[in-house]
C-alpha cells in the first residue's frame, strides 16, 4: 500500500501501520516513546500540569527520530493522526505481550499476497 492510499478505518489502516514499522528499532523507539506518557502524566497530576506539556515531544520525539533516522519513512501521524495514536498503543501493548513481531511477519505476508 502507498502511503497517498487512503484508509477508510482503522482495520484497513492496521496493515500499513505495522508495515512501516517493519524495523525492530524503530518498534523499540516507539515503545519508550510511549512507555514515557505515564509518568509524564503521573508527574503533571502530582507535581505540575507543566509536565503535560512534555508528552507529546517525549511520546512523538522518539517516534519521529526512529522514522526518519531509522526506517527512513514518513510518520502516519502527519496523515492519520488519530489511527497512528490508536497504532501506538496497539503496537504498545503487542510488544508487552510479546506479540508484535509476529504481527509484523503477518501483515508483510498479507501486503505481499495483495
Amino acid at each position: 500500500m502507498a502511503t497517498t492510499e487512503r484508509f477508510s478505518s482503522f482495520v484497513e489502516f492496521w496493515p500499513f501501520y505495522v508495515c512501516e514499522h517493519s524495523v525492530p528499532a524503530t518498534r523499540i523507539l516507539h515503545f519508550v516513546g510511549t512507555a514515557t506518557i505515564a509518568p509524564l502524566a503521573a508527574a503533571a497530576i502530582l507535581y505540575s500540569p507543566w509536565f503535560f506539556l512534555a508528552i507529546p515531544f517525549s511520546a512523538y520525539g522518539f517516534a519521529w527520530i526512529a522514522h526518519f533516522l531509522v526506517e527512513r519513512n514518513r510518520p502516519a501521524t502527519f496523515t492519520y493522526p488519530v489511527w497512528s495514536l490508536m497504532g501506538d498503543f496497539r503496537m504498545f501493548a503487542l510488544m508487552c505481550a510479546g506479540r508484535m513481531s509476529k504481527e509484523v511477519q503477518r501483515c508483510q505476508h498479507l501486503r505481499s499476497s495483495s
